[in-house]
């Protein structure tokens, strides 16, 4: 608009793709990203996000775009998107309203192992990205997690899943607390009503190491050191036991019929190589 400045509020972005001034309707030129300027009206009020979706929402949007050391795009989109993160941890927990869980059971079946194992996996992640000031890297550990739960959410019912479940959705708040302190309150307060504690009060999550160790590793298996299948197996499972499994892939096997195995290669934990003649 003649080379004039437009303050993003003003400027209207239509289903076709074009860019209008939203009062008068003329075409508007988007340039590239500038650094944030009064004079080129491209700074944001953040008391409008913070009135619109809260405080939470608003650190959560800005810790989760980049390193604290990068510049960051400032979009009504991702305040939008980090708002709806906030609600979905909120619906996590209100699903567990009425799911009565006592005391840690004694066994937990396939469902309920995975979700422990990734609850714990994220303790452990997003205590050392906040230890190193990477909350981009937590923010992304929390996202997994709440993939995660709502992966649990959908399995069928199986000892000890609903308390991996809770465990689950405390830890999701617990840990997002340093980003998102309000909802972290108000989501510890929803699953545990009658202790009277706050999140603030309570020491920092720790991960049990039993559960940060793999149950089964993915092998890539080649043949001519072409690929051709994968297995999985237990962590340093013994050789014998991984090149039996290699050889029983259905792949592997229709690669090596009729060839001469020359040499077996396995590299713990990571690749199965049969050398073939010819």
């Amino acid at each position: 608009m003649d080379n004039q400045w437009l303050y993003p509020e003003e400027v209207e972005k239509r289903a076709d793709g074009s860019v209008v001034h939203r009062e008068t309707g003329a075409a508007v030129t988007v340039g590239r990203v500038e650094a944030m300027s009064k004079s080129k009206r491209n700074t944001i009020d953040p008391g409008g996000i913070i009135d619109r979706y809260g405080a939470d929402t608003a650190r959560w949007f800005i810790l989760s775009d980049n390193p604290p050391e990068r510049d960051m795009e400032w979009t009504e989109a991702g305040a939008a998107g980090a708002y709806r993160f906030t609600q979905r941890v909120f619906r996590l927990a209100e699903a567990l309203d009425g799911v009565r869980t006592e005391m840690m059971p004694d066994g937990f079946g396939p469902a309920g192992r995975s979700l422990r194992r990734a609850t714990h996996r994220c303790i452990a992640a997003v205590t050392d990205a906040l230890e190193g000031f990477a909350f981009n890297v937590a923010v992304a550990r929390l996202y997994e997690l709440a993939n995660a739960i709502a992966e649990a959410e959908r399995a069928a019912p199986e000892a000890g899943l609903a308390w991996a479940r809770r465990e689950a959705v405390e830890m999701l708040a617990r840990l997002s607390s340093p980003m998102m302190p309000h909802l972290a309150e108000t989501v510890y307060a929803r699953l545990f009503p009658d202790t009277g504690l706050l999140v603030a009060e309570l020491t920092w999550p720790e991960a049990d190491p039993a559960l940060l160790v793999a149950e089964s590793v993915t092998i890539a298996v080649q043949v001519g050191g072409k690929l051709r299948g994968t297995i999985e197996v237990a962590p340093n499972a013994p050789e014998a036991v991984v090149l039996a499994a290699a050889e029983a892939d259905p792949n592997v096997a229709k690669a090596l019929e009729g060839r001469r195995v020359v040499k077996r290669v396995h590299v713990p934990n990571r690749i199965v190589n049969f050398v073939v003649a010819g």
